[in-house]
């Protein structure tokens, strides 16, 4: 029986229900989908959470032609945290991961992203660029100027990522004054094979789609992968300055897109 025409609603998250519903599709995905774990993920009730959830923003995107209850019916999240929230809880996510030094004592207005994901129905469709269109009017409205957040490889065989990696620190590596590190005690390498002996086109359909997408936008990758054993991922940084993206690009993340 095939789905119905999706009726998509982009909304921030503006009570408890709706944020369970968004930790409830990560759950499905990091979870159920990518065996992912953590100490406040509540299986009983299939809630993927943390700590931070209380401080983020949660970007939901709803599909209303679902048949099914309102904790389901939510098919994509994009969570997101302002510099001043940062500041009041005392880090980002990431910092647990990246040393941020070099983002935080830039004097420019930041935003970290993460917990990104779709139901695996919506993938490859319309639905992330309802998500990108939300996140834009998001980084517009609190006049947002660098991006960042981890993005992962499914997996920890550094072996099976080490074509990618690769690329991506020949291709991508941030400038020096955007150039976050991974933080030592699982910090590993993406210097591990020279870019003469990487095909380019093959190694790029191993790169996830999520950071493709980044790269397409002219993000940048910080220094070092980390692995993270808890969510069974290899992580990697991801930075996008507004300011050095193309006009076609940085259109989509500043008033003119609204011209």
């Amino acid at each position: 029986m095939s789905r119905p025409e999706p009726d998509f609603l982009l909304k921030l998250a503006q009570t408890q229900t709706e944020l369970r519903a968004a930790q409830r599709l990560r759950y499905r995905v990091f979870v159920e989908e990518l065996g992912g774990t953590g100490v406040l993920i509540d299986h009983a009730e299939r809630l993927e959470k943390d700590r931070f959830d209380p401080h983020f923003d949660h970007l939901i995107l709803i599909d209303k032609a679902l048949d099914c209850d309102e904790i389901d019916q939510v098919v994509g999240v994009y969570r997101v945290l302002r510099q001043e929230e940062a500041e009041l809880i005392g880090q980002f996510y990431s910092e647990d991961e990246y040393d941020l030094s070099v983002l935080k004592a830039s004097g420019r207005k930041l935003l970290e992203l993460g917990r990104s994901c779709l139901d695996k129905e919506y993938r490859g469709g319309a639905a992330m660029f309802h998500l990108w269109n939300g996140l834009a009017d998001y980084v517009a409205d609190h006049d947002i100027e660098i991006l960042f957040g981890v993005a992962s490889f499914h997996g920890t065989d550094i072996g099976a990522f080490a074509h990618p990696l690769s690329l991506l620190h020949a291709r991508h590596l941030a400038p020096e004054d955007l150039r976050v590190r991974a933080q030592a005690d699982n910090y590993q390498s993406m210097n591990l094979i020279a870019e003469e002996l990487i095909d380019r086109r093959a190694t790029m359909l191993q790169v996830p789609a999520l950071i493709k997408a980044y790269l397409r936008l002219g993000g940048f990758v910080g220094e070092g992968a980390y692995i993270d054993h808890s969510f069974n991922t290899t992580d990697v940084c991801l930075i996008m300055d507004i300011e050095r993206m193309n006009a076609k690009n940085k259109a989509l993340y500043t008033r003119a897109r609204a011209l």
